[in-house]
């Protein structure tokens, strides 16, 4: 493996670029390894009404589209976020997974999956009511993160 370091000066956020020839275990464990590193209490701006909230990531369980707009969700409320979900994949931590077309979930806060084999099936988060559905097409790679991230907890 080698390993450049690029000092490119006037750019807002340090940006690592991780560059394979295949997707496996070890890129994946390097990728969340560098995401966790500067993520501490870093936070999400995201509004409700004509109010601006500084959201930390950590407490955030999923994001999802309703029409064009997109909502971020905590245990308790629910705010709008002015990101894409593109960008979102981006600029998340590993802990976040796309688990639908129109989803992306925090991996910590999912505690169940009912798995429905002709539609989406459901998954349940900790602390909340909340449920999203996780489409079959993800099910199988959200299974995998999820035992992945339990195993090394």
């Amino acid at each position: 493996m080698r390993v450049k370091i690029e000092i490119v000066s006037g750019l807002p956020e340090a940006e690592v670029l991780i560059r394979c020839g295949q997707l496996d275990e070890s890129i994946v464990l390097l990728q969340n390894y560098i995401m966790e590193q500067g993520n501490n209490k870093r936070c999400l701006p995201l509004s409700r009404g004509d109010t601006e909230f500084y959201i930390p990531i950590e407490k955030l369980y999923f994001f999802e589209t309703e029409g064009k707009a997109i909502f971020a969700h905590t245990a308790e409320q629910l705010y709008e976020c002015h990101y894409k979900l593109y960008e979102l994949e981006e600029l998340l931590p590993g802990a976040f997974m796309r688990i639908s077309k129109s989803t992306i979930a925090n991996l910590d806060y999912i505690y169940s999956i009912t798995r429905n084999l002709t539609a989406s099936s459901v998954a349940e988060f900790q602390g909340s009511n909340k449920r999203v559905m996780v489409s079959r097409g993800y099910y199988k790679a959200v299974l995998e993160r999820l035992r992945e991230r339990r195993l090394k907890s």
